[in-house]
């Protein structure tokens, strides 16, 4: 272990090539070789909140600006960043400007202009879109194009941080002209659009095989002469973390591999091979299980997991949902299985720093007493096999996550440690890729949630929570209306928590937003509609001879793809 911190350390201090740094010629670094062990579904984020599908995309289609290693907007599309200071943000705080580099191309060769912005708000914005990224969107009341280089967004109230849409990877520019017969409900329907989106990035696709691999070329029209360095790339998907792992550090097949979720001790036998290093960075990842309050019966039929087919038959008691945090030992789950690239947390939002509440720090102590108690009281009592029951109801939950190794260690983990508390608990791992995917066919995806309660990572990009805590409104639950698109995966829905949504949009003072945030955290956690166990350090690997690379827990992993070259 002590091995692994220092090589983490040592990874986290090597200088990485400039992001102005040239390169000789555009690809003259060959093939790149990438491993997302969670397979891309589909290269569109507005029909996918998925971070593969969101990092994938990222090669081809780009916001108008980025999020930086250090969590600073960085311009991508745009010419600089809006402010108050240089006009670009109206002094009433209901409108931005953005102007557009000029002779931007598609990766087809037509012009890369405003209206095709215009259009990316109307596409996502539609009423009967069901897009995954609306939330982006709160409170905009128009997009509109000054000129061919010039977008104005006006927003309906004022909006202290305006920079939700065409921010960050998760709300890129798509083309208006391959589009166009995309809105609505046609959104899922466009397969060639969705699978081989034309765009302005260092890559265009040339093949997609949705969850398998996606292969792409370097892009001829990209704005840099002399980037991207590599000609071909190959995002190979499936496995799991420990073989993309081990692809990097021990085989080299691989250039550079995601998220990897592998017990420490066998992580630092890997880096032993010296073929590759690990890059880590604490952004706003949390793992954490969240709750289903409605009821996700097979009995209910086409209701199932709605609200409309009635709540949870246990976990809508507040001294459960109580006692099932109280019971875990997050320290444990840190140290069995993310070791320096974990903490244990209460909270939702754990960084940055200045939204980290304390007023849930009680979860970091195991309490099994304490939770028997709440429970023996809440009128649970235990039967002759240890579970708990009241009313003819059994304390008996079905708990889902993806499939990977350190997953499943945990579910393994609190299923122990909610067995001491009388709660009985059936294990359930999904593939990732269908997990995390948007089909809304598939019966398996955390949106259908056809579970008790199920667990993953969660974040948002950038450095404001505002558009992330608004997931829990009432009108983001996902429902067979919207496709089961929406990001309320709880079925939550509370007037005070969206008074809260509506005074975050509203309040300018950081540490007034700070303090909102806190309270909405506070909600969230205080409540037991999430129970948070680890604040998460995305962790990749890359190969000794892969340059460039600059690790970023804000944004897509990928999103300085254009600037990594293979060292000679």
């Amino acid at each position: 272990m002590k091995r692994l911190i220092a090589i983490l350390a040592q990874a986290a201090t090597i200088a990485v090539v400039s992001a102005g740094a040239a390169h000789a010629d555009r690809g003259s670094d060959g093939h790149l070789n990438i491993l997302y062990w969670q397979a891309v579904s589909i290269l569109n984020p507005f029909l996918s909140g998925g971070n593969k599908d969101v990092h994938g995309a990222s090669l081809v289609i780009e916001p108008l600006a980025s999020y930086d290693e250090a969590g600073n907007i960085v311009p991508a599309l745009a010419a600089e960043i809006p402010t108050p200071a240089n006009g670009g943000v109206a002094k009433d705080l209901k409108s931005i400007t953005w102007k557009i580099k000029p002779d931007l191309k598609w990766s087809d060769g037509t012009p890369f202009t405003a209206h095709d912005v215009v259009f990316t708000a109307q596409y996502c914005m539609h009423p009967d879109g069901g897009c995954q990224q609306a939330a982006k969107f709160t409170d905009v009341e128009k997009v509109e194009a000054v000129d061919d280089l010039t977008v104005k967004v006006t927003f309906s109230v004022t909006k202290p941080f305006p920079y939700g849409p065409f921010v960050g990877s998760e709300s890129p520019i798509i083309q208006k002209a391959q589009f166009q017969g995309c809105l609505g409900p046609k959104a899922p329907e466009c397969t060639e659009q969705n699978f081989h989106p034309i765009g302005t990035g260092p890559f265009a696709v040339t093949e997609f095989r949705a969850n398998d691999v996606v292969s792409l070329k370097a892009n001829p029209q990209y704005r840099d002469p002399a980037k991207p360095a590599f000609a071909t790339v190959t995002l190979k998907g499936g496995g799991d973390a420990a073989s993309a792992a081990r692809a990097v550090l021990e085989t080299g097949e691989f250039d550079y591999a995601w998220s990897l979720l592998v017990e420490p001790e066998i992580l630092e036998q890997m880096v032993a091979a010296g073929r590759g290093t690990l890059a880590t960075a604490f952004g706003p990842s949390v793992e954490y299980i969240e709750v289903n309050l409605s009821d996700p019966s097979p009995a209910k039929g086409a209701l199932r997991s709605t609200r409309e087919g009635g709540p949870h038959p246990f976990l809508t008691d507040p001294a459960v949902r109580r006692a099932l945090s109280m019971a875990i030992d997050r320290q444990a789950i840190v140290e069995v299985g993310y070791g320096p690239a974990g903490k244990p947390t209460c909270n939702l939002l754990s960084a940055p720093e200045i939204y980290a509440s304390t007023a849930n720090d009680w979860c970091l102590k195991q309490d099994i007493d304490g939770a028997n108690r709440l429970l023996d009281e809440a009128g649970w009592v235990r039967g002759s096999d240890g579970v708990r029951a009241k009313d003819g109801v059994r304390l008996s939950l079905l708990y889902q996550t993806a499939t990977n190794s350190v997953r499943q260690g945990t579910q393994a983990l609190v299923k122990d440690m909610w067995s001491q508390i009388g709660m009985e608990t059936e294990l359930r791992n999904v593939d990732a890729a269908v997990f995390f995917g948007g089909d809304p066919g598939s019966p398996d995806t955390a949106h259908k949630f056809y579970a008790d309660v199920q667990m993953y990572t969660n974040n948002f990009p950038g450095t404001d929570p505002e558009r992330y805590l608004s997931y829990w409104h009432c009108d983001e639950i996902p429902t067979p209306a919207n496709n089961w698109l929406g990001n309320n995966m709880q079925r939550f829905c509370s007037d005070e928590y969206d008074a809260l949504v509506a005074e975050m949009a509203q309040t300018a003072d950081l540490a007034a937003r700070a303090e909102t945030a806190k309270r909405m955290n506070d909600v969230l956690v205080g409540q037991g509609i999430i129970i948070p166990l680890v604040h998460r350090g995305s962790m990749s690997a890359h190969s000794l001879t892969l340059e460039g690379v600059r690790m970023n827990a804000w944004d897509s992993e990928l999103w300085n793809a254009a600037d990594w070259t293979r060292r000679k």
